[in-house]
């Protein structure tokens, strides 16, 4: 019992301290590294991913280099003066794909199709040995003779004659109605 107490005591402890701001923006930066935090993120959490419907991340994607620092301090003047490589340099720092990259097909249907055709081959061939080697034969009385046999009896034992099938079978004229 003392166990158990010294236990909940310790836990609740545990539950009461709270992880200072300074104690999480030190495992945020290691989680991150020197990557600029740039917005908010999804939930407030400085995560970096490319996606459509989240266009701007938290962090950016690259760590700042002397190349991208100083093309950052280029960029605070006039964008006329830089050159297309310039853009898009500071554009792959910040991103790691464009949109049409994004939406680009990426294949993965042929890897989920193939898996669907193999995993349907595999039961068809599992249904198929079941059948050979383990279900016995139908029955006689599934062949057509049998089941007309059946039929003419129902039909003389005017089985369910209101709703049934003897409610469709004419008796004067011996044919269906």
């Amino acid at each position: 019992m003392a166990n158990v107490n010294l236990a909940s005591v310790v836990l609740r402890n545990a539950l009461r301290t709270k992880v200072g701001t300074r104690q999480a923006h030190d495992m945020v930066s290691q989680k991150i590294g020197k990557r600029e935090v740039v917005g908010h993120g999804w939930n407030g959490m400085a995560v970096y991913a490319d996606r459509v419907d989240y266009p701007m991340p938290a962090i950016r994607f690259k760590e700042p280099t002397r190349d991208i620092l100083a093309l950052r301090e280029k960029e605070k003047g006039d964008w006329k003066k830089l050159s297309v490589h310039e853009k898009k340099a500071l554009y792959r720092a910040s991103f790691c794909q464009t949109f049409s990259e994004m939406k680009y097909p990426t294949g993965e249907w042929k890897m989920c199709l193939g898996a669907i055709l193999i995993v349907s081959s595999m039961s068809i061939a599992g249904m198929l040995m079941l059948k050979a080697f383990v279900y016995d034969p139908l029955p006689e009385t599934f062949d057509e003779e049998h089941q007309k046999a059946q039929l003419k009896r129902m039909l003389d034992l005017n089985v369910n004659p209101i709703h049934g099938i003897s409610s469709k079978w004419d008796y004067d004229n011996n044919k269906w109605k």
